[in-house]
């Protein structure tokens, strides 16, 4: 193995440290972008003269795009290599938000937002198996822990600086920020990088894989992004789901008899491995409770600019990126348990705390209640990953990586699309129970109505006007707390999740000895470490 994997040695000292600030530079803008553009939406919808129905595939389509590019970054990573790669979509990225500042109409900005999708879908998980492949196994923790500080502050800092970009500059710049990262970013890369030994391409390309995955990836996504309004009268919804789960059928049969298959699902034999990714599509639930609903409730029924719900969550970013790095040296020397099962119990109280905010919680009490799930998330979130990537034999980072990002795609959005139901079936019932109990033989109902009817009345109107304004205050009243018990409803559901995730978690396998005490920092003290999985390989091959 020494002689197939010279990265390894050039891993130790600065240079290890130096490559993985370029790779965070990458998934950071990555990850900014995913969530700067979201506050430009109505911007973009007055300037292009767009409807919020035309205007939706300018994230829609970004994120379609990414799905369908992360399979096939295995195939690449080992065919052309890793740094040529990252370099390629970081470029292609950086080119895209160019475009982007430059769109002229609606349909043209989602054209330049997939070529954009195209670079930032492969950034991930290239980034992840470089990290993975240049450090050895006793500081993975730790490299991950400050990887894993992007892919968590970025989403709280884009909407603040995207609101503050739309109120005091042009709202292109959202855009051309991202030029000069991603230049300095190619620069530094082709500077600092080092190509990996590639895989020799034998023309035996997964193109039955490749086209299957694509097709059922993003039939699938487009039907969960629009979960929360689909007309299942129209027929386009039932066959997109049949083609896509038909697509899907025909990917797993062909991956596990393919020779070189596109995404090798074999390595779901590896324990920890398939643990791990059914910890993270558990905890996923709990973490859109927070980058999900919480903004919500804070723009639509707290009344918070973009900007001023930024301000207010940053400080949880900052507690998560903080402890990213503390749980990654934690890990390197205890294991995932002891990391992870605290900081999931953390994330369980704060998430419960959560679900009972309520239209008089102060600014203040939300900032600490998300700052201390932030330090949960921080804890938790990126040991458990780091053990799964632990057990995968060496040869097979790429490929384990694009399938980690594929799954952890399809997750995000199955659990947006779990959120979305939730609140949408919740808030219609609530709606209809506290309607129902406005009625003449209601004297709370009566006495409110008459209240605001005289309120309406002394400021002008006439009693029929009043009556009629003073019912539809009502029902706006009634709406709003409908809307805010479904949104607790929705982010207490997720506590139980978070327990569950706790058991798997204690399910894991206990860390190796050949790191608890005295790193090994050799090849083959790490090949010790993969011993199990080293012939889990070979059976594979």
């Amino acid at each position: 193995m020494t002689e197939h994997h010279p990265t390894e040695s050039a891993g130790d000292g600065a240079y290890k440290w130096f490559a993985l600030f370029v790779v965070v530079i990458g998934t950071f803008m990555v990850m900014l972008d995913s969530s700067i553009v979201n506050i430009a939406i109505p911007k973009m919808m007055s300037v292009f003269g767009a409807d919020l129905d035309s205007v939706k595939w300018i994230l829609t389509g970004y994120t379609l795009a990414m799905g369908a590019i992360v399979p096939i970054t295995g195939f690449l990573s080992d065919t052309i290599g890793i740094k040529k790669l990252f370099m390629f979509a970081l470029s292609i990225f950086t080119i895209g938000s160019f475009l982007c500042g430059f769109a002229w109409s609606n349909n043209v900005m989602i054209v330049f937002r997939v070529i954009q999708a195209i670079g930032g879908g492969a950034i991930m998980p290239v980034g992840m198996s470089y990290i993975m492949q240049i450090f050895p196994l006793h500081e993975r923790g730790k490299a991950l822990g400050f990887w894993g500080i992007a892919s968590m502050a970025a989403p709280a800092i884009g909407p603040t600086l995207g609101g503050y970009i739309i109120q005091a500059m042009d709202w292109r710049f959202i855009f051309y920020v991202n030029v000069p990262i991603g230049i300095f970013g190619v620069l530094f890369a082709s500077i600092l990088l080092k190509e990996p030994p590639l895989k020799p391409y034998k023309g035996n390309f997964d193109f039955i894989g490749f086209f299957s995955s694509v097709i059922g990836i993003v039939s699938l996504l487009y039907v969960l992004g629009e979960a929360d309004n689909i007309d299942w009268g129209n027929i386009k919804f039932p066959l997109l789901i049949a083609l896509g789960c038909f697509s899907m059928l025909i990917f797993v049969v062909n991956e596990l008899m393919h020779p070189d298959p596109l995404l090798e699902l074999r390595v779901f034999k590896i324990y920890d491995f398939s643990l791990s990714q059914l910890i993270t599509t558990i905890t996923m639930l709990a973490l859109m409770g927070g980058m999900y609903v919480l903004p919500l409730f804070l723009q639509n029924l707290r009344g918070y600019t973009a900007m001023e719900t930024g301000l207010i969550l940053f400080p949880s970013a900052i507690a998560s990126g903080l402890m990213m790095p503390v749980s990654g040296a934690i890990f390197d020397r205890f294991g995932a348990k002891v990391v992870t099962i605290p900081g999931l119990l953390i994330v369980a109280y704060a998430t419960y705390k959560m679900s009972l905010f309520n239209m008089d919680t102060p600014a203040a009490t939300i900032t600490f209640i998300a700052t201390i799930r932030g330090l949960g998330l921080g804890l938790s979130m990126m040991p458990v990953n780091t053990a799964a990537m632990n057990a995968v034999p060496r040869h097979l980072y790429p490929k384990a990586t694009a399938l980690s990002t594929t799954v952890r795609s399809i997750t995000q959005a199955m659990a947006i699309t779990f959120m979305t139901t939730i609140i949408s079936t919740k808030s219609n019932f609530n709606y209809a129970r506290l309607a129902e109990q406005i009625t003449p033989f209601n004297h709370t109902a009566t006495y409110a109505t008459n209240l605001l009817q005289g309120v309406f009345m002394s400021s002008g109107l006439s009693q029929g006007d009043a009556q009629v304004s003073a019912f539809s205050t009502l029902g706006q009243l009634i709406y709003g707390q409908s809307y805010l018990d479904a949104m607790n409803y929705a982010i207490a559901v997720t506590v139980p999740a978070v327990f569950i995730a706790v058991v798997l978690v204690l399910m894991m396998r206990p860390k190796k000895a050949t790191t608890k005490n005295k790193p090994n920092t050799s090849l083959e003290g790490e090949k010790a470490a993969h011993e199990p999985e080293a012939g889990f390989a070979g059976f594979m091959e």
